[in-house]
Order: C-alpha cells, then structure tokens, then sequence
C-alpha cells in the first residue's frame, strides 16, 4: 500500500532474498511464455495467447522492478506507472483480439487448453507462494504480488474454460475467459497506477 507523505513505505524491495525470489519468477515467467505461445498457436486458444503475453509482460515488467530496487523512491515510483500503463495496454489489445474472435469464432483444442491452463496455474502459484511474503511495500513491489495473484486466478479460469469448451463444443467459453482476463489486466493495471500516482504525488509534497 502507498504511504503518506510523512512515512514512506516500509519495505521497497533491498533484500537479498526477495533479489533471489524474483530471478526465480522472471525465469519461471519467461519459459512459460514459450510453452504457452506454442500451445495457444497449436490449439487455436485465444485464452491462452493472452496467457502467454502476461507472462512475457510479467517476464519484462519483473526485470524491471529488479533493477529499480535500491534506487530513489521516484524512480520505483515510476517504473511502477510504466508497469501499470503497459499492463492496460495489454489488456486492451487482449480485449480488441476478443472482439476479433467474436467475429470469427473457432472452437480451440480444448485438451491442450486445459493441459497447458493447469501447468501455468502451478507455475503462478509457485510464484505467488514464493513472493507471498513480499506482497506488501512500495507500488513497484506491490505491482509483482498482484501480478503474480492474478495470474493464478486467470489460469483457474482457463481451466474451467477447457472443460466448457468440451462440454459445448464451441469456442464462445474461450472468447469469455478471455474477455475476463483483459478485464484482469485493466483492474490490476489501475491499482498500480493509482498507487504509483499517489507516491509520486507525496514525492512531490516533500521535494519541491
């Protein structure tokens, strides 16, 4: 959560282990882009296409939130903001590739969805388990937990989405996830970005 202008946050990233916790992620983030790249092209999944972009979004945005620990407070501040308007853009083109979908609707191979929806859903809650502890401090820290809580939370939803795919046999369960999960990436994107204007703003107050 942001502070005020007389307490800054308490925690903005300087420790080794936290260092340590998010070169795992990034790595974690960065080989299940691939994997699910791949498989979305494969199985015609527009859910999890937009699956694969948040984790290559993730994979970025996490390199960066590395290498801003330990500098000024407005600099994390910043990188933060760029972190939330990237992720809104993202989930604007996410929304606009729905819309195409809805327009030329196929029906994805609802097997690879769900083998590959499981195997991202573990790969984000090992990641939300490993920066659970972390998840509290400044917009550029707090930007890596909420990432990574919903991630997890749009990979169920892939799941799920698998398994109406198979019962309905049409690809509409696939254009909605995907929809929600554009919905997931504005929400995110606009706590992060309220957060990141408040500290600059507080900044601000205290630097003229």
């Amino acid at each position: 959560m942001s502070g005020s202008c007389c307490a800054p946050p308490s925690f903005d990233g300087t420790s080794t282990a936290y260092k340590r916790v998010l070169w795992v992620v990034i790595t974690i983030n960065a080989t299940m882009f691939g994997v699910e790249l791949m498989a979305g092209l494969a199985s015609h999944s527009m859910a999890l296409r937009a699956d694969a972009l948040d984790f290559l979004g993730d994979s970025v945005t996490y390199a960066l939130s590395l290498y801003v620990i330990g500098r000024s407070q407005r600099l994390r501040a910043s990188a933060a903001l760029f972190k939330g308007v990237s992720l809104a853009l993202m989930g604007t083109w996410v929304l606009a590739m729905t819309l195409y979908r809805v327009l030329y609707l196929g029906t994805p191979d609802e097997t690879i969805m769900g083998g590959v929806g499981a195997l991202a859903f573990v790969a984000n809650v090992v990641s939300a388990l490993l920066l659970l502890r972390f998840r509290n401090g400044d917009a550029n820290v707090r930007s890596v937990w909420l990432c990574s809580r919903n991630d997890a939370i749009g990979n169920i939803i892939v799941i799920i989405a698998a398994g109406a795919v198979f019962w309905t046999g049409t690809g509409w369960p696939d254009v909605f996830v995907a929809a929600i999960m554009a919905g997931l990436f504005l929400w995110s994107a606009a706590q992060i970005i309220r957060q990141s204007l408040s500290e600059m703003r507080a900044i601000a107050a205290i630097v003229p």
